[in-house]
């Protein structure tokens, strides 16, 4: 028995990048934002650059609200639509039609200090995947991935197609 000859890592690497920036693309708002996508594996980090317009309370000089809450949700739905589109792209299938990501059906946020001048950074972490309806925790850190200025709860309404 003889054993396909694995696909080159440039390949691979590809294929992943350009399924995670065509789920970039589902969303506008995120390049309005600016926010940017690392990806190591199967894991993602968001990451928002740091721009003075993004700055809600001057005196402060803190992120704004708005900006933060929209930060945590691009996270949480990319992310749940990459666990969907993952196993697809390791199975070397290349993904032509980006899933429809999925629709809020609520998010909490809770601002636990504020957000500082300088680039934020987000990870998910899905806590109940169904084909339904799914939930995702979401935590924003700027310099300490201990030291979290932001979280959310949110849950989605996953496409039908998925």
């Amino acid at each position: 028995m003889t054993r396909a000859t694995p696909e080159p890592v440039q390949v691979i690497k590809t294929r992943r990048n350009s399924a995670l920036e065509a789920l970039k693309a589902r969303v506008p708002y995120a390049a309005y934002l600016g926010v940017e996508f690392e990806r190591h594996g199967d894991e993602l980090t968001t990451v928002l650059p740091f721009r003075a317009d993004l700055v809600g309370n001057p005196a402060l000089q803190a992120l704004h609200g708005g900006a933060t809450a929209a930060f945590l949700e691009i996270t949480a739905q990319v992310v749940l639509s990459w666990s969907v589109i993952w196993p697809l792209v390791e199975a070397g299938g290349a993904v032509e039609s980006v899933p429809t990501l999925p629709k809020t059906i609520d998010i909490t946020v809770d601002y636990l200090r504020s957000g500082l001048p300088r680039d934020a950074y987000a990870r998910a972490k899905i806590t109940r995947a169904g084909r339904r309806f799914s939930s995702v925790h979401v935590q924003a850190w700027q310099d300490n991935v201990d030291r979290p200025f932001a979280m959310a709860t949110g849950h989605f309404m996953m496409p039908d197609h998925v």
